[in-house]
């Protein structure tokens, strides 16, 4: 009689463990309108205007994982919808990623703005512009299990001079 012991990692448990070694990056974004100010501010966006974000190349839609031992190996995958964009005085509408801004796009052909409603003169000179992505995280393994893990979500917040173009409207046939 031949004994087999027991795996030592059941495929949730070699899951688990490729998860915990895992670090997610916080989201990287870019934004446009980048002006700057008649006052020297520079990278500054626009009251009342489309703000187009997007994330770059550091902020992944999809994180996958893979950890073998022996003949076990589970594979973890954190996958995400999309940015969370939300910032004082503002309007955000993200769906998606968003897309990089081009010369000669269209207004309303992003998926992802914030419309700032607000100088950011009354926060010190900056808005803070915080986006987050979650993740939802599954597993599976060549033992024939799967699984959930917790939701993971990363966050970061980056600092956006808003500012406010006055314009004098007149009559000139006066």
């Amino acid at each position: 009689m031949q004994y087999t012991p027991a795996p030592l990692f059941d495929g949730g448990a070699l899951a688990r463990a490729a998860w915990g070694a895992v670090t997610i990056p916080q989201p990287s974004v870019e934004t446009n309108p980048r002006i700057t100010t008649g006052d020297g501010v520079s990278g500054a966006t626009v009251v009342g205007l489309d703000t187009w974000v997007w994330a770059t190349g550091e902020t992944p839609s999809q994180v996958r994982v893979t950890a073998s031992a022996g003949s076990l190996s589970a594979t973890v995958v954190a996958s995400a919808s999309g940015l969370r964009v939300s910032a004082p005085d503002s309007v955000p509408d993200c769906h998606g990623f968003g897309v990089p801004w081009t010369q000669g796009a269209a207004e309303g052909s992003s998926r992802c703005t914030v419309e700032f409603t607000r100088s950011s003169a009354h926060l010190g000179g900056t808005t803070p512009l915080t986006v987050s992505v979650g993740y939802d995280v599954a597993w599976s393994a060549t033992d024939g299990t799967s699984g959930t893990l917790d939701p993971i979500t990363t966050t970061s917040t980056t600092d956006l001079p808003v500012a406010e173009i006055q314009t004098i409207n007149r009559d000139t046939s006066h």
